[in-house]
C-alpha cells in the first residue's frame, strides 16, 4: 500500500535535518507543511529550506505564494492530496513535514467543507477590521453564530474574522459547517513526533532566532513592512520587528519578544501533537531508531 511518511514537531527541533536524511534515503522529496514558508520573502524568519538544502532534496510547497494570496487548510488539504495522487503513480512513499497543525491535520484526517470566502466579503470584513478594531466584530459574531462565539478564542482575530465571513457571506451559522467527520485516505500514514528535553529545546529556539537576526531578519522584515497588514506577516518573528521599527521596542527588546513567543508556540505545537496518540516520538539524534521504525511500519 502507498504509505506517507508524516514528522512533525514543534519549531527549532530539528525538523528540516531528518527529512532530508529520510528523503535522500528513500529518493523522494519532501512536501512543506508549514504555513508561513509556502509565502515568498520570508526565507529567514520562517527557517525556510535554505537553497542548500533544496538543491539536496526537493521540496513542494516552498515559496509558491506571493504574500498577499488568499491560503488556508483546506486549500492545502485540497492541492497537496492532489500532489499526493500524481506522486503515488511513481512512487510508494511520500513524505510530509511541518509544523503547522491545522496543514497536518487537514491532510491526514481531513477538514470541514467549510465555503472559500470571496474575496468581497474578505475585504469588506478586514476593513472594518482595520478601522474598528475586533470588539465590535466579536459583538456581531456573537449574534449571528452564538454557539461558536462561546468557544472560539476571543483574542484571535483570525478566527473571529473568519467566522463572520462565513456567517455573512453565506447566511449561516460558522457552527453549521463543523463537522468535524474524519475522512478515510487512499493511504497508510506513518506519523513520527520529534522532541528533545524542555531546556535543550529552547536554548535552540533561542540560538535560532539570534542567527535569524544575524543573517538579516531586521532588512527582510523592513522589505515586507509595507504589508504588515496581511495575513501572511501575522506571525512570530514579524510582528515583533514591525513593533522595533515603529519604534515601540527596542532591537534587543524585539529580539527576546520573539524567542518567548517562539517557546510559547512550541509548548501550544506540542499540547496540540501530543493529544495524536498515532504519532510515535523520537529524539532528533535517533536518525536509526527512526530509520528502523519506518521501515518496520511500511505496508
Amino acid at each position: 500500500m502507498k504509505t506517507l511518511i508524516v514528522i512533525v514537531g514543534p519549531t527549532g527541533v530539528g525538523k528540516t535535518e531528518m527529512c532530508i536524511n529520510v528523503a535522500q534515503y528513500f529518493k523522494i522529496p519532501i512536501i512543506n507543511a508549514d504555513s508561513r514558508q509556502i509565502y515568498r520573502g520570508l526565507a529567514i524568519g520562517t527557517a525556510a529550506p535554505t537553497k542548500e538544502q533544496q538543491t539536496k532534496v526537493t521540496h513542494h510547497f516552498v515559496e509558491q505564494l506571493e504574500l498577499e494570496d488568499y491560503y488556508s487548510a483546506a486549500i492545502y488539504e485540497e492541492e497537496v492530496c492532489k500532489h499526493l495522487e500524481e506522486h503515488f503513480k511513481k512512487h510508494d512513499i511520500a513524505l510530509m513535514s511541518g509544523g503547522s497543525m491545522m496543514y497536518i491535520d487537514a491532510v491526514c484526517n481531513g477538514i470541514d467543507d467549510i465555503p472559500t470566502v470571496d474575496s468581497e466579503t474578505r475585504d469588506a470584513i478586514m476593513k472594518r477590521y482595520n478601522e474598528q478594531g475586533l470588539e465590535p466584530l466579536l459583538a456581531e459574531l456573537r449574534y449571528l453564530d452564538p454557539e461558536y462565539y462561546n468557544i472560539v478564542d476571543k483574542k484571535n482575530p483570525k478566527r473571529i474574522i473568519h467566522a463572520l465571513e462565513i456567517c455573512t457571506m453565506t447566511g449561516q451559522t460558522y457552527t453549521s459547517f463543523r463537522t468535524n467527520k474524519r475522512k478515510k485516505r487512499p493511504f497508510n500514514i506513518i506519523k513520527i513526533g520529534l522532541n528533545r528535553e524542555r531546556a535543550e529545546l529552547y536554548e535552540r529556539i533561542n540560538k535560532r532566532v539570534d542567527i535569524m537576526i544575524e543573517d538579516g531578519l531586521l532588512e527582510e522584515a523592513k522589505s515586507v513592512y509595507p504589508q504588515r497588514h496581511l495575513n501572511s506577516l501575522n506571525t512570530v518573528g514579524y510582528k515583533e520587528m514591525f513593533e522595533y521599527i515603529e519604534g515601540k521596542l527596542s532591537l534587543s527588546e524585539a529580539v527576546f519578544r520573539i524567542q518567548c513567543n517562539s517557546r510559547k508556540y512550541a509548548r501550544k505545537q506540542l499540547t496540540w501533537f501530543k493529544r495524536d496518540d498515532s504519532i510515535t516520538w523520537f529524539h532528533p539524534d535517533k536518525t536509526e531508531d527512526i530509520m528502523n521504525h519506518i521501515k518496520n511500519n511500511l505496508e
